[in-house]
């Protein structure tokens, strides 16, 4: 290391080892930069990155070698081969930009100290290229002890410096620890190699270089270096600028909405965490207030979706024109918004509620559309409705159910008691929809037999739910639950296709009877989705019965006698259920023939009264006189079954012929062999 110092302090120009150490210093720093870039991009992108910091890289070690070289006081007259010294340049290029490929390749401390070595190495074969383009008038002898080590140090530094970049405890010092590495890769390798050099002249000059002409060709050469490596860093510079905009730009599509300019749901749920964090540090009191849209489906329906989304930005910006000091409003989704409040004072929330459904009410002009829009307004408050975010949002969220549900006008603040249930029907809904999906409901099969022979002519499907937790569920709860949340048609269509697909599997022909809802007799595709599962099954569509009840179809008369006149054509049976309740009308009948009347199991429990032996005797004698079959429903006894019998019913059903099961053909096969 002695005979290192003394040649830099002897032998060489300090101000030009200065300005070489100056452009190793830059280059180091602009190549680590491109190199990270190089590290973040892929395909296209990455190589162009490496060629950039390949190309960097050469004109950093070229320039610092040349311009350290022409610091060097070699005593003796010195000329430089044109070639020898191009080629050095194209093998500093091509040497680093390999062991650079090698370094990003692949993730890794090992592939990138392998890359870091070859780096090194091309290092090492440019100074020595570079040496052999330095004519000297003199003998040239070199000690391979100070070669070794100048080598080896280069190779060793570079790949430490390449290491670093993967060295996770270096966080956020890597880019400054592998810049300084690479700059003693390369100053080492300079100097060791310039120790190792021993020059004897041949010529004796008293002026064999002229000082002033070697510094100005430094001075080039560094410049021209400079430029190549300002070029990079311009580059880095230009790429991490557009990379920040377009993340900018990301963040502000991910955190806010683009309709309106809110923010969206989940910037609202981070800033209301945020909220909270300072409530319970000072003792504040944060609300949250639930806004959705009352009938915003018909604004989109008779004014079209464009004028729709005009009056959710319109809303959106007379909120946002109410927010005060600590105070959010931000876009939930759909047509429903959140507005957040940190307040002292109760009545502050009940005002700031009150600001933001007076800035709702308000008449809104768009175009054609000029309308009074109503909202449903739910209030949850922190810490004493909920201690997080989610639970404080869902809070409000019941509650503007609540409002919404029971028509009041005006905020609703959460009421844990009644918000409760809500929340517990969601939930019930929420298994329900998974059930569904995941297959987790049952179907058992209730007998239908002929009055006179007892022998069996259908069974009607029954949809069964046993829940993981509450066990059984009865259908009287989960079937309006499925009608109040959209899930109707998915379990009618389930029902039907197992039904559909358990009538195949039996012994005999015989029908299956599927439930039709109100909800399903409104979807136009429905005689379409009975064939496409028929065709599926393999079912005749003569075994197929469906049952609806008057009401259902009195939702849409219309619309409803359409839709069975389609599904009787396919050749499906129609039956008219809890015929005697409901509307009970005689023109139904007229308008549309259907296949069966079923008699409500209630005129069937009450034979000992004369009234309902009247009204079954005149149902009877009405199927007789349209020539429609009659089907008496809730048989439970010997005498029932005689009456209904003697009276001239056609077909039965009820618990008499037995509980419904999971297996018709074993349970039809056990009433045969009684």
């Amino acid at each position: 290391m002695i005979d290192v110092a003394l040649c830099i302090g002897r032998e060489h120009d300090p101000w030009l080892v200065l300005l070489a150490v100056f452009v190793c210093c830059v280059g180091a720093f602009a190549v680590v930069q491109m190199l990270g870039l190089a590290r973040e991009t892929h395909g296209v992108q990455r190589l162009g990155w490496l060629f950039l910091t390949a190309v960097g890289a050469g004109a950093t070690i070229w320039c610092t070698h040349f311009v350290a070289m022409l610091a060097y006081r070699a005593g003796v007259p010195v000329t430089l081969d044109p070639v020898l010294t191009i080629v050095s340049l194209i093998v500093a290029v091509v040497g680093t930009g390999a062991g650079f490929w090698i370094a990003v390749w692949r993730p890794g401390m090992l592939w990138s100290l392998l890359g870091g070595a070859i780096v090194g190495v091309a290092i090492s074969t440019m100074h020595f290229t570079g040496m052999a383009a330095y004519r000297i008038d003199g003998l040239v002898e070199w000690r391979a002890g100070y070669v070794a080590v100048s080598e080896l140090a280069a190779s060793f530094f570079a790949a430490l410096a390449l290491g670093a970049l993967q060295w996770p405890r270096l966080a956020r010092h890597r880019m400054a620890a592998a810049t300084g590495l690479l700059v003693v890769a390369i100053a080492a390798l300079h100097f060791v190699a310039m120790t190792a050099l021993k020059i004897t002249p041949l010529t004796l000059s008293e002026a064999p270089l002229d000082t002033r002409q070697m510094q100005a060709l430094g001075l080039a050469t560094a410049l021209v270096g400079l430029v190549v490596i300002a070029a990079g860093v311009a580059a880095a510079a230009i790429d991490r600028s557009t990379r920040s905009d377009v993340q900018r730009r990301l963040h502000h599509m991910a955190t806010n909405d683009a309709l309106t300019g809110l923010p969206n749901r989940a910037a609202l749920i981070d800033e209301l965490t945020r909220q909270i964090e300072i409530a319970r540090t000072s003792g504040a009191h944060l609300g949250v207030v639930a806004v959705n849209v009352d009938r915003f489906q018909e604004i989109n329906d008779a004014h079209g979706h464009k004028a729709g989304d005009a009056v959710l930005a319109t809303l959106a910006q007379r909120m946002r024109g109410q927010m005060r000091r600590h105070e959010l409003v931000a876009r939930f989704g759909g047509d429903e918004f959140v507005a957040v409040i940190r307040y002292d004072l109760p009545q502050q929330l009940t005002g700031f509620a009150e600001r933001i459904e007076a800035a709702l009410v308000a008449p809104v002009t768009i175009g054609s559309l000029n309308a009074r829009i109503a909202a449903s307004i739910g209030v949850a408050a922190y810490p004493q409705d909920a201690g997080d975010a989610q639970t404080l949002t869902n809070n409000a969220h019941l509650a503007m159910h609540r409002a919404k549900t029971a028509g009041v006008s005006g905020p609703c603040f959460y009421d844990a008691p009644i918000d409760e249930a809500i929340r517990e029907r969601r939930e019930l809904a929420a298994d329900l929809r998974r059930a569904i999906e995941e297959n987790g409901l049952e179907i058992q099969y209730q007998v239908q037999a002929h009055a006179d022979s007892r022998e069996v002519s259908g069974y009607e499907a029954l949809v069964r739910w046993t829940h993981a937790e509450r066990g059984p569920v009865s259908p009287e709860m989960f079937v309006p639950l499925a009608e109040e949340y959209g899930l109707i048609p998915a379990l009618g269509e389930w029902v039907m296709r197992r039904a559909c697909s358990d009538a195949m599997t039996w012994e005999q022909p015989w029908k299956v009877a599927v439930n039709v809802s109100p909800a399903q007799l409104g979807h136009a595709g429905l005689p379409a989705l009975f064939h496409q599962i028929m065709l599926e099954t393999g079912l005749p569509p003569r075994r197929l019965e469906i049952e609806l009840t008057e009401t259902a179809i009195m939702t849409n008369r219309d619309q409803a006698l359409h839709v069975l006149r389609q599904i009787k054509a396919l050749g499906v049976g129609v039956a008219l259920d809890d015929f005697g309740t409901g509307y009970s009308s005689l023109e139904t009948l007229r308008a549309f023939p259907f296949d069966k009347i079923k008699l409500d199991r209630l005129f069937v429990a009450e034979l000992d009264s004369p009234q309902a032996i009247a009204i079954i005797r005149a149902v009877l004698a009405l199927g007789k006189s349209l020539s429609i079959p009659i089907l008496a429903e809730g048989i439970e006894t010997e005498r029932q079954l005689l009456v209904m019998r003697r009276e001239g019913c056609d077909e039965v059903q009820g618990f008499l012929f037995g509980q419904p099961q999971a297996q018709p053909a074993a349970v039809a096969r056990k009433r045969k062999s009684a």
